[in-house]
């Protein structure tokens, strides 16, 4: 690795510590002083409110069925690290987590073969490309990605263990359900959809494994991959989700350690330099939370030691962010101070 390169990742190895760092200290102030009930619920439903009728992005369509996807839904999720689950809008309709899930599969990933495996694999810097640039790959042969990125993402589908893809599955639908506290399944329309039109991320994984980016067999690693970003969940599921790396690693609804907490900085670093595709940066200059975006429409965002945020508005931005979403976490988390890197005079 060049001088420049190494320079690169020890930068941003100390600016997301120092993140988390003053994450750390923000939030174990603010336990002793949360917001209260009436506030969560007040926040979460005049979001609802401002928000329902903004009518800005469209369904994404790359995926055929996802343009099918009423445009109106809206949903809110909000659950605290001890537990209490705050709604408002479309909390039933499900939708295909997509992207949301590769947080997971890193976390799981993470969890069995620790972080080095996820640095000498793939790396954890953005690639300054789109989510699914091949030039991106060819340019640092697979590494100097992260694992939020198409490339990124399937290489840590391929790296979970296990001896056949039924138990490898096993492990990704186990954790996708522990994360959001109850048994998941997969809308098998929208993976049917994917994948009948998912060749650029097929190319994608056989070009990661000739670099040698993950061991398993590069076919098997793309479909496991298609299945897991059509798992179906609802707001509330990500709102789970989000406490869940808020509250260490353990789900606030179920008591269920589901990694362990010395992985979490690490997800949440990651989730924060590259999240929400190529608005990653404006959006932690304006929120300070860690969060991930899904093309299906959902959101999940953490606010460490606090809470986690769900949203379901399937129109998109430019950059393929929910924007309903974007605007009601941004409100509420004001609201309930929820900015990890928000600090005040003493």
């Amino acid at each position: 690795m060049s001088p420049l390169n190494t320079s690169r990742r020890g930068l941003a190895k100390g600016l997301a510590a120092a993140g988390l760092f003053a994450s750390a200290s923000v939030a174990g102030a603010s336990r002793a002083q949360p917001a209260s009930d009436a506030a969560y619920q007040a926040a979460v439903s005049n979001a609802y409110e401002r928000f329902k009728g903004l009518n800005e992005g469209k369904n994404a369509d790359y995926i055929p069925v996802l343009a099918e996807v009423p445009s109106n839904y809206f949903g809110i999720g909000l659950c605290t690290t001890g537990g209490k689950v705050f709604t408002a809008g479309d909390i039933a309709p499900r939708f295909s987590i997509q992207s949301i899930s590769k947080v997971v599969t890193l976390a799981l990933v993470l969890q069995e073969s620790g972080e080095a495996v996820v640095e000498n694999s793939v790396g954890v810097d953005a690639t300054g490309q789109v989510f699914n640039s091949i030039v991106a790959v060819e340019q640092f042969r697979g590494k100097e990605m992260n694992p939020l990125v198409n490339p990124g993402a399937i290489a840590m589908t391929g790296t979970v263990k296990g001896s056949s893809p039924d138990q490898i599955w096993a492990k990704i639908i186990g954790i996708h359900s522990d994360f959001c506290g109850r048994p998941l399944d997969v809308d098998q329309v929208v993976y049917k959809s994917e994948s009948d039109t998912n060749q650029r991320n097929r190319a994608i994984s056989m070009l990661m494994s000739a670099y040698e980016r993950f061991p398993g067999n590069p076919a098997v690693a793309v479909d496991l991959y298609t299945r897991q970003c059509a798992i179906a969940v609802n707001a509330k599921d990500l709102a789970v989700m989000g406490a869940t790396l808020a509250n260490g690693g353990k789900n606030p609804v179920t008591g269920k350690q589901v990694i362990d907490a010395k992985h979490v900085p690490g997800v949440l670093a990651v989730m924060a330099t590259a999240g929400l595709y190529d608005d990653s940066g404006k959006w932690l200059f304006h929120t300070g939370l860690p969060a991930k975006s899904g093309v299906g429409g959902g959101i999940v965002a953490v606010s460490p030691g606090k809470f986690g945020i769900g949203t379901f508005a399937p129109p998109l931005d430019a950059a393929g962010n929910s924007v309903r979403g974007q605007r009601a976490i941004t409100m509420i988390s004001d609201a309930v101070g929820g900015n990890p890197y928000a600090s005040r005079a003493t």
